[in-house]
């Protein structure tokens, strides 16, 4: 790949998104690249510029951008009409595949974000349980509705269970609906549910925490406490959704929820979540099974559109190929031992941390197993080693290799050479 350059049409691409949109970009990643197109496990910005991908949209490209599967599905659909606020053949069919994959979802509703999904899943669980608070764990990030921003990124340790608000604009009750435990503290979380079962409507969780898998046991031990209590337990895997595993985080790690919320690969890329759950809380859905104060309303213009449904269903069916999950998972490893190696031949004090399909270097010598050592990563050698990636033609989030199917041999091997030549810079200028 050629040197980065910035032509005239992205530099004033960017002047107009300052003028436009607040901090000049739609509030993801920042407003440093404009991306044009996307093919495969790369994508081109307004400028020219080729990157190897590894943001991949936040990861609903599991498979690749523009797989020709998936647009054969949507240019068929497009012409029949793009949203119907009915029922229609392929969002019926993208939940019969959701079910038959995913063990604890006897039926789903859909949605249109991740941040609804989750929203949907604590409603749920609290007309089913008659209780008000939600149980969730520092650090855990479960979309932008109000309950989900509290302490995901508080910035400073606050004393457990109580909740830290994460932006401006949050009424101030919600602190007292929300407790927080330490992610990955087994014996504190069991102490807290107890304590609080007679309030406590779920527990919601990411089952890999962003980039932290959990520790022996841990879902274990939420599950017993939370079948002992009658706590709902809710698995966030809008992210580990299908990309884990077909069947999900809750295959990968043998841990059955009550509850889940699913987004990003399950959309193929286009706009569709979902929640899914047991046939006895999934019922306060329908008004014909609970009773009047128990029925739980949920209306969404695109929910379950016949596009992103049929890009779903196509994902779904490439992801069901023999083997699929051999190769990401071999993808991803080749990766991971690659950059591990990088860092040892350097003397680097960082670590490799994740799982094959997902994962990241924090430069920190601590065991991160929770948000609190994740706060002693050294952030400025971080942000200069991804910004020296990204110069090399590299992209990815501040925090995360999202590994897809189309990576292949020449983009682990361009990648494995921006690391090395990042490192080397990085310690040339410190």
């Amino acid at each position: 790949m050629a040197a980065q350059t910035l032509s005239e049409e992205e530099r004033k691409l960017r002047e107009t998104a300052a003028q436009v949109l607040p901090a000049g970009s739609f509030g993801n990643e920042g407003s440093g690249t404009v991306i044009r197109r996307g093919e495969g496990g790369r994508v081109w910005d307004v400028s020219g510029n080729e990157y190897v991908d590894y943001l991949l949209g936040s990861g609903p490209m599991l498979i690749g951008h523009c797989h020709p599967d998936v647009l054969a599905a949507v240019e068929e659909q497009m012409p029949k009409g793009s949203t119907f606020f009915s029922n229609n053949e392929h969002g019926i069919l993208l939940a019969k595949d959701v079910v038959d994959a995913v063990a604890c979802a006897e039926k789903v509703r859909f949605v249109s974000s991740g941040s609804e999904a989750t929203f949907y899943a604590m409603r749920a669980a609290r007309a089913f349980r008659k209780k008000d608070k939600i149980l969730k764990f520092e650090g855990g990030f479960h979309g932008m509705n109000d309950y989900a921003l509290m302490s995901m990124a508080p910035k400073t340790g606050g004393n457990f269970p109580q909740a830290v608000p994460d932006s401006a604009g949050i009424p101030q009750h919600i602190q007292q609906e929300v407790l927080i435990a330490p992610f990955n503290d087994a014996d504190a979380a069991v102490a807290l549910i107890r304590e609080h079962k007679d309030e406590l409507a779920a527990v919601i969780v990411e089952a890999f925490q962003r980039l932290i898998p959990p520790a022996p046991g841990f879902l274990e031990t939420l599950r017993e406490v939370t079948k002992e209590t009658g706590v709902v337990l809710i698995f966030d895997e809008v992210v580990t959704g299908f990309r884990f595993a077909y069947g999900g985080a809750q295959e990968y790690y043998g841990v059955v929820p009550d509850m889940c919320s699913l987004g990003k690969v399950v959309g193929g890329g286009y706009p569709l979540a979902c929640v899914g759950g047991s046939d006895e809380i999934m019922a306060h859905f329908d008004a014909s099974k609970v009773s009047e104060d128990s029925y739980l309303q949920q209306i969404g213009t695109l929910s379950g559109n016949p596009v992103a449904a049929a890009a779903g269903r196509a994902t779904l069916r490439v992801l069901r190929e023999p083997g699929a999950y051999d190769r990401l998972h071999a993808t991803g490893r080749k990766l991971m031992e690659g950059i591990t190696e990088l860092l040892q031949k350097t003397g680097t004090k960082a670590q490799v941390v994740g799982e094959p399909p997902l994962f990241d270097v924090f430069f920190t010598e601590d065991n991160v197993r929770d948000y609190r050592t994740l706060t002693r990563v050294d952030a400025a050698a971080q942000a200069k080693f991804n910004q020296g990636i990204c110069a090399r033609g590299v992209i990815k989030g501040g925090n995360k290799y999202y590994i897809s199917l189309a990576h292949t041999e020449d983009d682990i091997a361009h990648t494995l050479n921006a690391v090395e030549e990042s490192l080397s810079e990085l310690y040339a200028t410190a």
